[in-house]
């Protein structure tokens, strides 16, 4: 979600990659509905793993849930590490409707955090 939602609120002025510690096959499709509803594009996301860029150099790296900060792998080419404390909506158990509203939730979140990044870039 973090990775769709900074390239269309920062355009071409960011250079943006997402990956996961586990990634799945696909997308969770509650991160899809998400980001549909905001009218953001989905068609090229697909998961990828953190080992796929941990030698790249980066201006800023940012981990988004607690699981992940502990497991991630260290990035020597950062120049800066962050890290955003949410709680990772894929393992909330509910119902379809608290599930998406979960992932809502955290796409505000992520979307609140990144148009605060853009503002103090």
């Amino acid at each position: 979600m973090a990775e769709a939602l900074l390239k269309h609120f920062g355009g071409e002025d960011f250079e943006v990659y997402s990956a996961g510690t586990e990634p799945q096959t696909k997308v969770n499709p509650f991160a899809i509905e998400s980001l549909k509803e905001m009218g953001i594009q989905t068609e090229n996301l697909y998961p990828k793993s953190v080992n796929e860029f941990s030698s790249q150099p980066f201006d800023l790296v940012v981990t988004v849930c607690d699981g992940a900060k502990q497991v991630c792998p260290h990035f020597p080419g950062a120049k800066q590490m962050d890290h955003w404390s949410l709680e990772d909506p894929a393992a909330f158990e509910g119902t379809y409707d608290e599930i998406l509203y979960a992932f809502r939730e955290t796409c505000d979140e992520i979307e609140r955090r990144i148009k605060e990044l853009i503002l103090n870039s």
